[in-house]
């Protein structure tokens, strides 16, 4: 179970602190107004040093099968994260949450990691930087490989850019696939607290603009392979 609580109308700033408190906002649907305030009883993240980079992962990202990068299209990774699936009829990104995190965005806390194919958009994530901590939102994939090429990526500028904690919310079981897991509130927050307040960490470890290899990807992650 959460701890979950109505969130009266909220600014970027209050969004932010409430990040360092454990808590983050959701909303029941798309078309719901409210937005909630949660923080999960058990805790799901990805310790960085052993995410799980399968062989057949390991072979997309060598293959350099989609063009990744970051921050080059926040709206458009919002809108598709926003938007039902196959794999769920709902989201739970509302009209209010979408404008706060593109405040959060123009204040460059929030960060997109986006995956494309021949120029088009199949995959992508999001998600917020603060300290050494990242909080991933949501993601989304419209091709096979597609998010989990993007969360790799991720993955690896985190580690090389001297992050503590990757914060995934809630545990799936395609999250637990690639490695992630469950940790209690009160572990967390001491994790989180931390994160928090370890200097020094940097997501553009890689410039804006520069793409990053599969190659290269593999190798931050410590998981090249012949």
């Amino acid at each position: 179970m959460s701890f979950r609580s109505l969130a009266p109308e909220i600014t970027p700033q209050m969004l932010l602190r409430a990040y360092t408190l454990g808590i983050f906002p959701m909303a029941e649907s798309a078309e719901d107004e409210e937005i909630f305030w949660v923080e999960p009883r058990e805790r799901a993240i990805f310790p960085l040093d052993s995410f799980h980079i399968s062989r057949s992962l390991a072979k997309v990202l060598r293959q350099e099968r989609f063009e990744v990068s970051a921050d080059q299209d926040f709206d458009a990774v919002l809108e598709l994260c926003a938007a039902p699936a196959p794999s769920r009829e709902k989201t739970w990104i509302n009209a209010q949450i979408r404008t706060l995190y593109r405040a959060l965005f123009d204040l460059g806390v929030a960060h997109t990691i986006e995956c494309r194919r021949d120029g088009r958009l199949v995959g992508g994530l999001y998600g917020v930087a603060l300290g050494a901590a990242f909080f991933g939102e949501s993601m989304f994939h419209r091709e096979r490989d597609a998010s989990k090429v993007a969360l790799a990526h991720l993955v690896a500028r985190l580690r090389a850019g001297g992050f503590r904690l990757l914060d995934t919310q809630f545990m799936t079981d395609h999250l637990a696939s690639l490695g992630a897991r469950e940790v209690s509130r009160e572990i967390y927050r001491r994790m989180l607290s931390t994160a928090i307040e370890t200097p020094g960490a940097d997501f553009w470890i890689w410039p804006k603009g520069r793409r990053l290899r599969g190659t290269e990807a593999l190798a931050a992650l410590g998981a090249a392979r012949d």
